[in-house]
Formats: C-alpha cells, sequence, structure tokens
C-alpha cells in the first residue's frame, strides 16, 4: 500500500475525450476539475497518476467486435453520428476511447492488487453506450468494461454499481439486467422528464438477478434533503450483497445549476456518497472504491463536485491502521 491511499489519473489524454469546445462535453471539463484540484492542494493528498491506454480486447470484455470496427473507421474521419443524433464522431476518438477504457482498467488493478484503496478517473463514467452501439455522449461503456474485468480477470461475484448521475445509467443497467452478481443502485432523473425514459422503480433486474437491481426516479428539483433520505434506502440495499468491489459514477449533473437536467442537490450529497460508500467498502471489502467522473455540463459543478469527491476518497486509512 501506497503511503497515499487514493489514486487520481490526470491526463490530457483523457481530456481528449470530448466532442469540442462549442460541446456540452468538451475537453474543458478535465481542465476544469484540474485547476480547482490544484487549488485546493490535493494534489498532496492523492497520487497523480497518467492515463493508461488499452486495445480493442479490453473493449471487447464489453462490447461487440462488429461494433468496436465502427468506432475505429468512424474514428479516422469524424463526420457523422454514432447514433441517432447525440453523439458526434471525431477525430482520434478511438484512441481517446481507449484512454478512458485503459485507465479504469488500470485503477482496478491498482486496487485489486492493493497499491490503493480508493480511485477517481474523471473523464470516465461513460454510462450510456450499449455492448453494440453508442448513445447520449457516450462513445463506449467504461462502467461495463470495468464490471466485466472485475466479474471475468478477477471472479468476483458480488460487484456494486451506484449511480448518481443525474441521467439512469441505462447502458450497465440493461447490459447486466439478468446478471445476479452484479448489483445495481442507481439514483436519476425521473425518465418521465429527461433522457434517458428509462429507470421506473419496477425495474430490479430479471430471471437470477431478480432483486439485485435498484433504481430510484427522483423528482425535479430535487434537493439534498430528498437525497439523503432516499440514500438510506440504496445504502441499505447495497449493503445487504456485502459487495467485493464498489464503482461509483458520480455525475455532476445532478448538482444544481446543471444547464441539461434539473436536479438541484449540492456537492455536499456526491461527497456524502462517497463517504458512506468508503465505510461500507471497508466493511466487505478492504475499502475497495473506484469513482468515475461521469456527467456534468456546468464547470464549477464539475470542479466542485469531483474535488469534493477526491478530497472524501483521499481520507481513507491505510489497511491495518
Amino acid at each position: 500500500m501506497n503511503k497515499n491511499t487514493c489514486c487520481v489519473y490526470l491526463d490530457d489524454a483523457l481530456a481528449a475525450y470530448g466532442f469540442g469546445d462549442n460541446h456540452p462535453f468538451g475537453p474543458q471539463r478535465h481542465a476544469a476539475f484540474a485547476r480547482q484540484f490544484f487549488q485546493l492542494k490535493l494534489d498532496r493528498q492523492v497520487d497523480i497518476l497518467p492515463a493508461v491506454t488499452t486495445g480493442r480486447e479490453t473493449l471487447q470484455r464489453f462490447h461487440t467486435g462488429q461494433y468496436i470496427d465502427k468506432v475505429i473507421e468512424m474514428s479516422k474521419f469524424g463526420t457523422a453520428y454514432l447514433d441517432k443524433g447525440d453523439t458526434p464522431a471525431f477525430i482520434g476518438m478511438y484512441e481517446a476511447a481507449c484512454y478512458v477504457a485503459g485507465s479504469v482498467v488500470d485503477a482496478i488493478d491498482q486496487l485489486m492488487q492493493q497499491r490503493y484503496k480508493t480511485a477517481f478517473v474523471p473523464i470516465a463514467g461513460l454510462h450510456h453506450a450499449r455492448r453494440d452501439g453508442a448513445a447520449g455522449f457516450c462513445v463506449i461503456n467504461d462502467c461495463g468494461i470495468a464490471i466485466e474485468t472485475l466479474l471475468r480477470k478477477y471472479d468476483l461475484q458480488r460487484v456494486a454499481y451506484v449511480d448518481i448521475d443525474a441521467h439512469h445509467g441505462d447502458g450497465v443497467f440493461y447490459s447486466f439486467e439478468d446478471d445476479p452478481r452484479l448489483i445495481f443502485a442507481d439514483m436519476h432523473e425521473d425518465g418521465r422528464f429527461l433522457y434517458p425514459g428509462t429507470g421506473a422503480i419496477s425495474e430490479t433486474g430479471t430471471g437470477e438477478a431478480a432483486g439485485t437491481k435498484l433504481n430510484l426516479p427522483m423528482p425535479p428539483k430535487a434537493d439534498d434533503t430528498l437525497f439523503f433520505k432516499m440514500w438510506t434506502h440504496l445504502e441499505t440495499f447495497v449493503e445487504k450483497h456485502q459487495p467485493q468491489f464498489i464503482l461509483l459514477q458520480c455525475g455532476a449533473d445532478s448538482i444544481r445549476g446543471d444547464p441539461i437536467t434539473d436536479l438541484a442537490y449540492s456537492e455536499k450529497a456526491h461527497a456524502f456518497a462517497a463517504s458512506r460508500l468508503c465505510e461500507m467498502a471497508e466493511r466487505h471489502c478492504g475499502g475497495k472504491v473506484l469513482a468515475m467522473g461521469g456527467g456534468g455540463y456546468n464547470l464549477d459543478n464539475i470542479a466542485r463536485t469531483w474535488s469534493a469527491v477526491v478530497n472524501t476518497l483521499s481520507r481513507q486509512s491505510p489497511v491495518g491502521i
């Protein structure tokens, strides 16, 4: 175990995943977080690691080979859309996606090998992409790749995925809807009001996985008070499954003032979620929590919220202390 128990991936190679300066998901999101990170001197509390690339074999842990071929081809020219109009192709898209996925997988390896207890990858948490296609600004689904890595490479049987992004993590949910090994818990703005329109409370998993999934739709304008109230249900649900690893998608688009969503949390909600999950991880899985930045399109919100999450993740005690 390193002296610092948390690692954070900061690198222009991660910032390269974006759709241009005029798109809500642009390269400035990484820069906004990095400025706040250094202003708060969080670099003294964590180890900064460079982005790590990977190849198509890692992407194909989750995605189909045919879809990866499409991404590679469209990455050469950067024209047209990968989906029905939300996710434009850009030159270098495939390489950028490989850095996102590679950094997330490297973070898993760091935690599983007990070099760190917690990790944060800011440009990650691309939870809308399906196994065979892009969706909602997500060319690939690094969350799904992370889950498949934990299930296949490390043979875990109880992986918890907690998502507090404003949008439902549909690409994760439907890809593992029938897999009881994934404990899925998602608090999101009600799909009747916001993309992707899924995540009803009645969606709890199918087949052998029935009861291993929890969707908590939140009304527009839901604030910290309601978040903390509903969090109790989420935490109880995840705790009873005694997870062996915890993934947190901590999208900042659920913070008050985001331009494309209607929730009204403060960064305290995200810091609280990270803190409670770290405490749960101490009880069940040696403290292992990997947080992924997710959405967020108000730069001030991104900077404050992700910094609050990192501050929380970095304050965990080393194993044995």
